[in-house]
């Protein structure tokens, strides 16, 4: 019979700490390597952007589509053997890049996507219940903001790996090289750089697998029973949608993950598109900042900073960057070498910092959103778990918008004021949304 973890119990929850810890790595190495594939997906199946930011809809609607079926799941398996059914649906979408790498057949990526965001998903649903309630309420930010530090880590580290590995010489596949090919030529140059994704997702495959087996044998206790099995009933749902504090906070994580999204996944087609030398990089430059962001949030909170005020913060920062990127030069660079060109870090353009400063903004709306948006659930904490989750689909849909607006105007620039309203939801939620306690006016 498995350990049943008690909420209050401190002195039991370094173990999980770790183990979701390194689940944590896994989520942000699978997630950010989104950044570098969409410009090199661009290339390899000749898209435009609107399409190739279908890479983000099919990773991250897989949240939506699969929050509630993946919650029931998870009542049935119980929370360890749910995250090894995550990992082990995971492997099988890394899997699914052999055959679609060597294809170069654009469905076939986009179900590989599908399937490793239906293994997140599981995995996002177990292990965030575990860090609001396997300590004190008011520092449950604090813990979420360890795991996010883990997390976006690993999006610094994993596009300078992806472009060691896959993107040497990629000028020769640059659209000016590619134009001068006959057709025969060009496909047989396009397959090339294709292959080169087999590699990379066979080690992923593999490190999943071996990431299953810790699992499996990993002394990680399950939560108290009865917080699982809420989620199984459609009545707990109806019951769950009685707390504005949830509901809301379900919007504000939607605005929330659609804007980092956009700030981590784009900036590489917008630098390339200015002419950025080093843009599939540029991902890790967002993450830098994001790392910045979590790593305030365990220095300041709950001590120096309250998850509320930093929620405010970060909406009204985000507001500003937002600002900056829509009207700031794309051709000065002073800012970034201001920031960190001293240190040799190549610069880019004002406009494209404005959008890595986003991460910034972005990194503590995550880990203060959840702690406000479940206070009070009780026995309700998992099915609103299950809900927050189903609002990572602000990834999926708030990026092919931007893409959609950035197509279809011929200015990537001005396409990013879809980011304002977001902020602006962010900001309502975190000085009124969250306090909610009932929709009567009363």
């Amino acid at each position: 019979m498995e350990k049943v973890l008690s909420p209050t119990s401190r002195s039991s929850t370094l173990v999980p700490m770790l183990i979701i810890g390194i689940l944590f790595f896994i989520f942000g190495f699978v997630t950010w390597l989104n950044g570098a594939l969409i410009p090199f997906l661009q290339i390899v199946c000749e898209l435009n952007e609107f399409q190739a930011l279908l890479v983000t809809f099919a990773f991250y609607i897989a949240y939506t589509v699969m929050a509630l079926p993946m919650s029931f799941l998870l009542n049935i398996l119980g929370y360890k053997k749910g995250m090894l059914a995550g990992l082990l649906i995971m492997a099988v979408g890394a899997l699914l890049f052999i055959p679609a790498a060597q294809s170069a057949w654009y469905p076939l990526f986009l179900l590989a996507l599908f399937t490793l965001g239906s293994g997140l998903t599981i995995l996002q649903t177990a292990t965030n219940p575990y860090l609001v309630c396997i300590g004190p309420h008011e520092s449950a930010a604090m813990r979420i903001s360890i795991m996010g530090l883990v997390n976006k880590a690993a999006g610094i580290i994993v596009p300078v790996v992806f472009a060691a590995m896959v993107l040497s010489d990629i000028d020769q596949f640059s659209a000016e090289a590619l134009a001068v090919l006959s057709d025969v030529e060009r496909q047989i140059q396009l397959a090339e750089l294709s292959a080169r994704l087999v590699v990379p997702y066979v080690y992923m495959t593999i490190v999943l697998l071996l990431l299953a087996v810790f699992i499996w044998f990993a002394p990680l206790p399950e939560l108290p029973q009865e917080e699982g099995k809420e989620a199984s009933s459609k009545g707990y749902v109806k019951a769950a949608l009685a707390y504005p504090q949830l509901v809301l906070g379900v919007v504000a994580l939607f605005c929330y993950v659609g804007v980092e999204v956009i700030a981590g996944d784009t900036i590489g087609l917008y630098g390339s598109q200015l002419g950025v030398a080093h843009f599939a990089i540029l991902t890790s430059y967002t993450m830098s900042f994001m790392v910045i962001g979590y790593i305030l949030g365990v220095l300041l909170i709950p001590r120096y900073l309250s998850q509320t005020l930093a929620l405010q913060l970060s909406a009204i920062f985000g507001l500003l960057f937002s600002l900056g990127v829509m009207f700031a030069s794309t051709e000065s660079q002073q800012l970034s070498l201001i920031a960190f060109g001293w240190m040799g870090i190549p610069t880019v353009p004002d406009s494209v910092f404005f959008v890595a400063l986003l991460g910034l903004a972005n990194a503590l709306v995550w880990p203060a959103v959840w702690p406000l948006a479940l206070a009070g659930l009780g026995k309700l904490t998992a099915t609103g778990s299950a809900m927050l989750i189903m609002g990572i689909a602000g990834g999926a849909i708030l990026p092919l918008g931007y893409g959609y607006l950035a197509e279809t105007s011929g200015n990537s620039q001005s396409a990013y004021w879809i980011l304002l309203p977001c902020y602006l939801f962010i900001l309502f939620y975190a000085f009124k949304g969250h306090k909610l306690s009932s929709w009567s006016s009363k």
